[in-house]
């Protein structure tokens, strides 16, 4: 690969991750800078973020990377799925809105090891010369969105009607935000579908959503086999993921109604 291509697809690669990473933990784009700031961390600014999200920032310096990089090896150590250590908590108890955003959510990036990713590791994703973590880099393009929604919500269902599993499936999806949940409902009872960087964001509540149902935990399917999964689903054409076409759905319903077992 030429280094300018290389330089455009690790600039490309390190927009997706900034986002993912975001979304994932449902922050705006004011809660990377106020910690940098409340915890002299570096400096980092809103449109930096911005820029970064939309590939838009060609040559930023290196103190981004060393305040990105310190802030998420802080997460990995007093952050995490386990909630925030009581030492970060007192240093942001002066700041609650930035204290709420991240008792909310603080999910550190990390390595396909599982060791946090620091300044030097982050340069080198926006350089081209490391790879996106696997957990991160499960890009969906706008076009199979549609379809892998549909895939997820005929799985999510076992195919039957959204009224007879909306309270079980609502009671296992972890999310909190009234927000996420609205949409999680719609989704899954067909009125919409995720677009592909909500989808990329939601992976990992997903999963969390099949452990609580019992189905598999999250050791035993990643993001990236689940990914799969719901991708293999769409190929085979699953009569439950296509839209029925032209008289379809009235030759369906005709049928039910002509059925003696019907009802």
């Amino acid at each position: 690969m030429h280094y300018r291509e290389e330089l455009e697809s690790g600039r490309d690669a390190f927009g997706h991750l900034i986002k993912a990473w975001h979304e994932r933990n449902g922050w705006s784009q004011r809660v990377l800078p106020a910690l940098a700031e409340r915890l002299d961390l570096g400096r980092v600014h809103n449109s930096q973020l911005s820029n970064l999200r939309n590939r838009k920032l060609a040559s930023p310096g290196p103190e981004l990377f060393v305040a990105l990089g310190r802030i998420n090896q802080l997460l990995a150590r007093q952050g995490g799925p386990g909630g925030l250590a009581a030492e970060l908590r007192d240093q942001l108890s002066d700041t609650p809105d930035l204290l709420t955003a991240l008792e909310s959510s603080a999910l550190p990036l990390l390595g396909d090891d599982g060791t946090a990713l620091g300044p030097a590791q982050l340069f080198e994703i926006f350089v081209g010369l490391r790879q996106l973590p696997g957990a991160f880099d499960l890009r969906i393009s706008a076009s199979e969105a549609g379809p892998i929604s549909a895939a997820l919500a005929d799985l999510l269902t076992a195919g039957r009607p959204w009224r007879q599993c909306r309270e079980q499936l609502l009671a296992a999806y972890p999310a909190e935000k009234r927000q996420r949940r609205e949409r999680f409902a719609e989704v899954i009872a067909g009125q919409r579908d995720f677009s592909a960087e909500e989808l990329d964001a939601e992976l990992p509540d997903l999963r969390r959503t099949l452990a609580a149902l019992g189905v598999a935990d999250e050791q035993e399917l990643s993001a990236d086999q689940f990914l799969q999964l719901l991708r293999r689903k769409v190929r085979a054409n699953d009569p439950q993921v296509r839209p029925l076409a032209g008289d379809a759905l009235a030759e369906a319903i005709r049928a039910q109604l002509l059925d003696p077992q019907a009802g």
